[in-house]
């Protein structure tokens, strides 16, 4: 179940967010800035399970939160 949506920016530590159809545990977070785009980007550490990726969005990118 898909609880609601939040920015990239609004993500923080132990926020579980939907990708890729599975749960994801947020280790860690990290804003950069502005770069050349104008827009500020959002690094997430993200775990599920033995599996750990990185994920690197737009600061408004919209994520599913549960």
């Amino acid at each position: 179940m898909i609880g609601m949506k939040k920015k990239a920016l609004e993500i923080k530590k132990d926020d579980v967010i939907m990708l890729a159809g599975k749960s994801w545990l947020v280790i860690e977070t990290e804003v950069s800035d502005v770069g050349k785009q104008g827009t500020k980007k959002v690094r997430l550490v993200i775990q599920s399970g033995v599996e750990k990726m990185t994920v690197i969005r737009p600061a408004d990118y919209p994520l599913d939160v549960k």
